[in-house]
C-alpha cells in the first residue's frame, strides 16, 4: 500500500469514526432556513441514510444526516457534511457530479484534493465496483435533497 492510499485509508477510518454533521434530531432546521430531506437506501449491502439540506436562499447553510452502515458510506457522509456546507447550490450539484465522476472511472480519475478536500480520500474506492454505491449512498441522498429543496 502507497503512502497516499494509507493516508486517504486513514482519512476514512477517522470520518467513519468522528462523523461529522451526524444527528438529525441533534441539529434542528435553523431558523429562517429551508430544508428538504431524502432517505437512501443501498439494498446491495442494507447501507441507508437521511441526509437534510438546510438552505438560506441559494447558500447551503447545514448539512447533517443520520445513517447506520459500512465504514465507507459513513465517511462519505461525513466528509459530505463538512464540504457542502456554505457552497452555493449550484456548486454543490456540480461537485456532487464530479465526486460520481470520479467514483465511476475506475481509478482513471484522481480528485483533486484542492477541490474535494478530504472526499479525495475515495479515488481509491472507485477501483472496486462493489463499494463505489457505498461512497456515493449520502452524496445521492444530498443531491436529491437539493432537488427537493426547488
Amino acid at each position: 500500500m502507497s503512502a497516499l492510499d494509507s493516508l486517504y485509508q486513514d482519512i476514512i477510518l477517522e470520518h467513519a469514526k468522528a462523523r461529522h454533521g451526524s444527528g438529525l434530531a441533534a441539529h434542528p432546521v435553523p431558523e429562517g432556513a429551508h430544508s428538504a430531506e431524502s432517505h437512501q437506501l443501498n439494498p446491495v449491502c442494507g447501507d441507508e441514510i437521511t441526509v437534510r439540506v438546510d438552505l438560506a436562499a441559494e447558500r447551503i447553510i447545514g448539512v447533517h444526516w443520520d445513517g447506520a452502515g459500512c465504514a465507507i458510506s459513513m465517511a462519505s457522509a461525513s466528509v459530505l457534511s463538512g464540504l457542502l456546507s456554505g457552497m452555493e447550490r449550484a456548486a454543490a450539484q456540480e461537485l456532487i457530479g464530479q465526486f460520481r465522476e470520479m467514483l465511476r472511472s475506475r481509478g482513471q480519475i484522481e480528485a483533486d484534493e484542492e477541490i474535494f478536500g478530504d472526499a479525495a480520500a475515495f479515488s481509491g474506492v472507485s477501483r472496486y465496483a462493489a463499494r463505489v454505491k457505498c461512497a456515493m449512498l449520502g452524496w445521492v441522498a444530498a443531491e436529491d435533497a437539493l432537488t427537493k429543496a426547488l
